[in-house]
């Protein structure tokens, strides 16, 4: 079952998608009616669009091509999704740029780039955080034109075992990523060798377990700075950064900011960004470019029994 909930009209249309489906529902194809990028904030289910399979867990991003057909499936997942899926109006998209290629680029691994700025997105969609849900909407969408542009996905193909254990690892990673998670223990898990843990994770997700490990951590981060008043040094401690000095540079590298700043601007606003969106909006909205589409299809859907 799929809930959606909308949290904002407008050329950046939000909504926010819970689906409880499980292994045993049938999916069916449906339509991308817009554009639109979606931040997997929870869970995980499969992605079919184009031909190509995406497998997508907690900070992957999905990437809706007005008219391109799409399945949502839950077959090598366990019960319960959350999204947070930003559509843009052809006006938005227009002012943010990207070629075709960008906009059908499908399914996004976990990128620290878009991470952090999808847990920011989270926090201003409930009201934890001065950023305006089209700012944190512009960010977003804009670093992810950014990220995309030169770059093409192209999935490795794996069995549907082998999908079903490098998720399962996924999500027992980002579970437990504030403790000392080394290789060997991860791949025990899977019940795989290392080597083999390593290539079947990387193939099916897009990253290593070890990039994803360091990315949950600072989606958690991301998540802390921005929703309470804890030090830096405890927020590094409690996601699971043994060095501070390590987790300043990691998260500055991601985010473009130190965590101290991100917070302030989690608490004060992007304050020039606001300013920036604003303007390039007054223009668009005066040209008449800025289209409200009339509605929108959720980014996964399912039929009961």
């Amino acid at each position: 079952m799929l809930t959606a909930n909308a949290l904002q009209s407008g050329p950046i249309e939000v909504v926010d998608y819970r689906c409880s489906t499980g292994p045993d529902a049938r999916p069916f194809t449906e339509v991308h009616s817009g554009y639109s990028v979606s931040y997997v904030r929870k869970g995980s289910f499969g992605y079919r669009t184009r031909g190509e399979c995406y497998e997508l867990v907690a900070g992957s991003v999905l990437v809706g091509h007005p008219g391109d057909e799409f399945m949502c499936t839950h077959d090598n997942h366990v019960c319960g999704d959350e999204c947070l899926a930003f559509h843009l109006s052809p006006g938005f998209v227009d002012l943010i740029g990207g070629d075709a290629g960008t906009w059908r680029t499908g399914g996004l691994p976990p990128l620290p780039e878009l991470m952090v700025l999808g847990e920011l997105a989270q926090a201003a969609a409930e009201s934890r955080s001065d950023v305006g849900l089209n700012e944190a909407g512009l960010w977003f969408a804009s670093r992810f034109v950014e990220v995309v542009s030169g770059r093409r996905q192209t999935p490795q193909r794996a069995g549907g075992r082998d999908r079903q254990r490098a998720v399962d690892a996924a999500i027992w990673i980002n579970a437990h990523s504030h403790d000392d998670i080394a290789l060997d223990h991860a791949a025990s898990q899977a019940g795989l060798s290392p080597f083999h843990f390593l290539r079947l994770f990387s193939r099916v997700l897009g990253v290593s377990p070890h990039q994803y490990l360091v990315r949950s951590r600072l989606r958690h981060a991301a998540r802390l700075l921005a929703n309470g008043d804890r030090s830096v040094t405890d927020v590094a401690l409690d996601v699971g950064f043994a060095d501070l000095s390590n987790f300043v540079r990691t998260f500055h590298r991601a985010a473009g900011v130190s965590p101290r700043a991100f917070r302030q601007t989690a608490r004060k606003g992007l304050k020039g960004e606001r300013k920036i969106l604003q303007d390039r909006m007054a223009a668009l909205l005066d040209d008449g470019r800025l289209i409200h589409s009339s509605s929108r299809k959720p980014p996964c859907t399912t039929t009961s029994g």
